[in-house]
């Protein structure tokens, strides 16, 4: 599983003009799930994404994760992150899990953030999906549960 963390002012996920999920400060997580991920996968990026300490604490460094700050956490499914673009000049998604494991995975994520005490918002899995966002810094960190980067 791979993730694309960024630190965000707010953030928001509209399927069909409506909001269907927002945070304010916070972190917006694109999550794409790989064929060959299972729940260790899911676990190792909640993990990462509740532990990641990229908010600023009272001296400036960044020492503080989500929840210290009571931010948010606003994950969207996007197969795109398991691309591979390395040959040509149109990416391929073979690495990229079918809808139902990737389904199951990225709810899984959010359940497992969930239970790490986060507030959650989602976007709609496999909807055409606006995200809009005001990064903070910008600061962008890039997880995979097989540590390929």
């Amino acid at each position: 599983m791979r993730a694309a963390v960024q630190r965000v002012h707010e953030a928001n996920v509209t399927v069909d003009g409506q909001v269907v999920g927002s945070v304010s400060q916070g972190l917006l997580v694109y999550a794409g799930v790989a064929v060959d991920d299972t729940e260790a996968d899911a676990r190792y990026i909640a993990e990462k994404v509740a532990g990641l300490r990229i908010f600023n604490d009272p001296d400036g460094k960044m020492n503080l994760n989500v929840s210290e700050v009571g931010g948010g956490v606003l994950v969207i499914s996007a197969f795109t992150l398991q691309a591979d673009a390395r040959k040509g000049r149109r990416p391929s998604f073979d690495a990229a899990a079918g809808p139902e494991l990737a389904l199951s995975l990225y709810e899984r994520l959010c359940e497992l953030l969930v239970g790490m005490g986060l507030a959650v918002a989602k976007g709609v899995f496999r909807a055409h999906m606006e995200v809009n966002s005001i990064n903070d810094g910008p600061i962008c960190v890039l997880l995979d549960s097989k540590r390929t980067f």
